[in-house]
């Protein structure tokens, strides 16, 4: 099948099987997927024209719904970090859309500062795994061991306090807290590389707030994904109007709607399917996976410097 404005040929087939198998192994820990729909679109159809960034985009924006439905139904949406990163990365993938096609056809170094930062939570996520909580105090070692096995429906989020200062929520009887400015900060930055690459900005968000912050990967997912949702919607239209506006006429900046509702269809049911596998997986577990994701993601860019 043939793609007109990407110019991609390939099986009709192949897209949504490709975003269904992704985000159903990476949606469990907050991350939609579309780091990895970018690189396949890109080296394996051939689409590197900044059009691909808005395409990545609409992926998220057909998939992510079926991963929030799920983790909002079942309590494990975490809505103050949810609208914290959406405040934050909202403006950031504007001001970042305008960045790509204007000034970083080819962002390569830009990439290879994000792969170093994300490098650093990978091998965080890791350590913490294979040191196994040892270097821990005796009450997060009591969370980690309660947080081993499958969550019951009593495991849900509750918000206790919201201030400029810190936000407190509660969730399966205990008390997490953070900095609503410094998760905001870091929204925004993480939204500026979102509309860059058209990554949405949940695969840098989740395992910052989780390694860094260290809260639960089960009350971070729901809220990582809404607000890589959001921001995609935003970013999606952003490059349909720098289209309109002719702000880069020799370069494609228009989504390939077709091309990226097809991933979005097979990675709709993926996220769904990796919320529900969530409440059976330990959280050690599931940070490992977040862990070799991310290094996965920091190697490609890293490795894109060079070569």
């Amino acid at each position: 099948m043939h793609f007109p404005t990407s110019g991609v040929e390939v099986s009709p087939i192949v897209p949504p099987l490709v975003g269904f198998a992704i985000s159903t192994l990476v949606s469990p820990a907050g991350v939609s997927g579309a780091f990895l729909i970018l690189p396949f679109q890109m080296s394996v159809l051939g689409f590197t024209s900044p059009a691909v960034s808005g395409t990545n985009l609409l992926y998220n924006v057909v998939a992510i719904p079926g991963g929030v439905s799920q983790y909002i139904r079942e309590g494990r949406m975490a809505w103050p970090i949810a609208w914290t990163t959406l405040a934050g990365t909202l403006p950031g993938i504007l001001l970042g859309a305008v960045l790509r096609v204007r000034y970083l056809p080819d962002a390569r170094s830009a990439k290879f500062f994000v792969g170093l930062v994300l490098a650093w939570l990978g091998w965080r996520l890791l350590a913490e795994f294979f040191t196994g909580g040892r270097n821990a105090s005796a009450a997060k070692r009591a969370i980690e061991d309660k947080f081993s096995g499958r969550l019951p429906k009593e495991a849900v989020v509750k918000t206790r306090r919201v201030s400029l200062g810190r936000v407190e929520y509660e969730f399966w009887g205990e008390t997490f807290s953070f900095s609503p400015v410094a998760l905001f900060a870091l929204a925004l930055g993480v939204g500026v590389a979102g509309g860059i690459y058209g990554i949405g900005g949940g695969a840098i968000i989740a395992p910052f707030v989780v390694s860094v912050l260290h809260l639960p990967v089960y009350t971070v997912a729901g809220a990582a994904l809404f607000g890589t949702f959001a921001t995609s919607i935003a970013g999606v239209a952003f490059f349909e109007l720098l289209a309109l506006w002719g702000l880069s006429p020799h370069v494609p900046v228009r989504p390939d709607w077709l091309l990226g509702a097809l991933f979005g269809v097979g990675g709709l049911v993926g996220t769904y399917v990796g919320a529900r596998m969530q409440k059976y997986l330990p959280e050690r577990w599931i940070r490992l996976g977040l862990g070799l994701v991310v290094l996965g993601i920091a190697a490609g860019y890293i490795g894109q410097f060079f070569y």
